[in-house]
């Protein structure tokens, strides 16, 4: 089997079975992302451990195409369990990755990996980067929030910000 037909392959698994979908009943931080070209949306709904700012769940609901939505599954999948800086960190490279000119790598390490092959559609490069997009955004937030109004709540959700 080829990378390309791997590929196609893990990113069709991805959207048929997505792992992490649905929405965590207490997030600590919810947040959107929207792509107004091909009408593609994404919710994160994130789990922080405020004391080691690790991720200690994740999970996504939205609506798009089958790249979009594969690339949320992936996304959660590697970034569960790391702290907020390796996320961003996750994330700032996958972005620099779908954005170099770079053929896809001949071998698949991991599945993100296989979205590198949509680098020959420059059209579907958004629909792979908006749950990483959201991701960045949602670090971002959640650095920058105001601390809690109500004493034991920590929950931050986008929607509540300005």
């Amino acid at each position: 089997m080829s990378v390309e037909e791997l590929s196609r392959e893990i990113i069709l698994d991805h959207y048929q079975n997505p792992r992490n979908h649905g929405r965590l009943a207490q997030p600590t931080l919810a947040n959107r992302g929207h792509n107004p070209l091909c009408g593609d949306e994404i919710e994160l709904s994130i789990g922080i451990d405020p004391n080691e700012e690790r991720i200690i769940e994740i999970a996504f609901a939205g609506r798009g195409c089958s790249i979009s939505q594969a690339s949320a599954s992936m996304m959660t999948e590697m970034v569960k369990g790391q702290m907020l800086e390796e996320a961003a960190a996750a994330a700032q490279s996958f972005t620099q990755r779908m954005g170099n000119r770079e053929p896809p790598p001949q071998e698949l390490e991991q599945d993100v990996d296989a979205l590198q092959g949509v680098k020959k559609y420059p059209a579907r490069v958004k629909c792979a980067l908006l749950p990483w997009t959201t991701l960045r955004e949602s670090v971002d937030l959640y650095r920058h929030r105001e601390p809690a109004t109500v004493a034991g709540d920590d929950r931050f959700d986008c929607a509540d910000a300005p």
